[in-house]
């Protein structure tokens, strides 16, 4: 799941990093990448205490959408990506029929992207049902 968060500093070298769509998720790190690393940190401990709790994993918005936010007017936005599959059950396997030619594009797609078939069809099946990736 990638996560849109915005990152502010006062010196140039320290960040502090906020995580929009996970209120009360917070980070820091003493570098820019330092900051992107404890903030994937910080996400998947918020998302294991919501699931615990029994919430819900909430609705990523899209960067455009945040940005309206007066609050982060003057942050560095970008995307962390978070392996929330742990929190998502037990996976199962299924047999499913698909068009050759999308397939391939669907693989394609996964491909270049990084990611794989499975992947793929879990972020576009949550996109679809409102969950977001």
């Amino acid at each position: 799941m990638r996560f849109p968060v915005v990152l502010h500093t006062d010196d140039g070298n320290r960040y502090g990093v906020t995580v929009p769509d996970l209120p009360g998720c917070f980070s820091a790190g003493n570098s820019f990448d330092d900051a992107l690393a404890s903030a994937v940190e910080a996400i998947d401990l918020h998302i294991e205490g919501m699931t615990e709790d029994g919430e819900e994993i909430p609705t990523v918005s899209t960067i455009a959408e945040l940005r309206q936010n007066p609050d982060f007017d003057k942050g560095v936005w970008a995307l962390v990506e978070v392996d929330i599959s742990r929190f998502d059950g037990q996976c199962e396997k299924i047999d499913i029929t698909l068009p050759h030619s999308l397939l391939v594009k669907i693989d394609d797609y996964a491909r270049i992207h990084g990611s794989t078939r499975s992947n793929f069809l879990v972020d576009a099946a949550r996109r679809a049902i409102g969950q977001n990736n």
